[in-house]
């Protein structure tokens, strides 16, 4: 299966999954993941779901209450983005693809990225949404400092073999709601 065959079929199963139940990654994995890593930076990098993804936002609150500071992304000219300042009571807008965006012009640089995907491997290679938004970014921040990479999914999303480019970007974790 291509990446295209592979997106169609994830969507639907992530439709249908996120109709029946309401599916949680468990908070404390992350943390987990962020003691391996020893991780110091408080700058937390997260997401609005959007498309039946894995509902980031609780976790978000979370992290938040836990004194992080939290930043989401906007899309950008030349399918780039930029992360900027983000607080739960903070209101969002609405982007060319419908996904909210924070109204903040204070940009942020994560020392965590929580990654949305659209299917994954077990060597942490993720397949998105095909424009190359966060590969790009992830590529951009790592030049700027250290940085780690949370992508969060459900477990269905995993496929036995992601066809990998050379713009392609590992993820440091891949976290679903079994672990």
């Amino acid at each position: 299966m291509n990446k295209s065959e592979i997106r169609q079929k994830i969507f639907q199963k992530r439709k249908v999954n996120n109709l029946k139940k309401k599916i949680k990654i468990n908070f404390n994995s992350i943390l987990k993941c962020l003691k391996k890593k020893r991780i110091k930076g408080k700058n937390l990098g997260g997401y609005y779901p959007y498309n039946y993804e894995i509902d980031a936002m609780q976790i978000l609150e979370k992290f938040e209450k836990k004194d992080y500071s939290i930043s989401l992304p906007k899309i950008k000219k030349n399918f780039r983005m930029d992360f900027y300042s983000w607080s739960s009571g903070d209101p969002l807008i609405l982007n060319k693809y419908g996904i909210p965006e924070p109204i903040s012009n204070l940009i942020c640089y994560p020392d965590i990225l929580l990654v949305p995907l659209v299917a994954y491997d077990k060597y942490l290679n993720r397949i998105g949404y095909g424009g190359g938004f966060y590969d790009r970014y992830i590529k951009r921040l790592k030049k700027r400092k250290k940085i780690i990479t949370i992508g969060l999914a459900y477990s269905f999303q995993k496929v036995k073999k992601v066809t990998i480019n050379n713009y392609d970007i590992k993820l440091d974790f891949i976290i679903t709601e079994k672990d």
